[in-house]
């Protein structure tokens, strides 16, 4: 896994080796940011459930102004903090070890993207949208995407959040992407 562009390219970035993390493939992480290219720019960015904090990294690469990372695993952690300094990052980034609820409390301006990449099976990323907004930590200009391999089950739930709307979904092999806006707000 690889830093795609901007000013950390081509850095090889560590990951870690464990059942409840999976990188997203570089060709998905590509394809994502070819999307969001134009919203990067001086952005705040969440990477929630983190794991190497490749799609943080790379978005600070290409010009985020701030990026949060949370992970509950402190080998995530410990990943993450190995990735920022390899590439010259870290003091763009404000990084949690804890749950991310409590994580997402901790946070006091507003997101521009959030990458909420759970681990496929436990289902967090509904409950992670109704916290981001309940704290008020998006406007009507944030982003916020999904990686699950749960398409029906996702959108399912997630169409009962009454704020937000579904604006795009992708297929990558297993993965999809959700790309989700507050209502009325394309």
């Amino acid at each position: 896994m690889r830093v795609i562009t901007g000013i950390a390219r081509g850095t090889k970035l560590k990951t870690i080796e464990t059942m409840l993390t999976r990188p997203t493939m570089d060709r998905v992480k590509e394809s994502l940011f070819n999307i969001l290219q134009d919203k990067i720019k001086d952005s705040i960015v969440l990477d929630l459930f983190a794991g190497s904090g490749a799609l943080g990294i790379e978005a600070l690469s290409r010009g985020a102004k701030k990026a949060y990372f949370c992970d509950k695993n402190s080998e995530a952690i410990k990943v993450i903090k190995e990735n920022l300094n390899k590439t010259k990052l870290y003091d763009k980034s404000v990084i949690f070890n804890s749950d991310y609820l409590l994580a997402m409390k901790k946070i006091r301006e507003k997101l521009s993207i959030i990458f909420l990449d759970p681990p496929y099976k436990l289902n967090l990323a509904v409950n992670a949208t109704k916290e981001l907004i309940k704290l008020n930590l998006i406007t009507k200009d944030s982003l916020i995407i999904i990686e699950t391999d749960e398409i029906k089950k996702t959108i399912n739930e997630l169409q009962k959040i009454e704020r937000i709307e579904i604006i795009d979904t992708r297929k990558y092999g297993r993965a999809y992407l959700i790309f989700i806006k507050e209502r009325g707000n394309k």
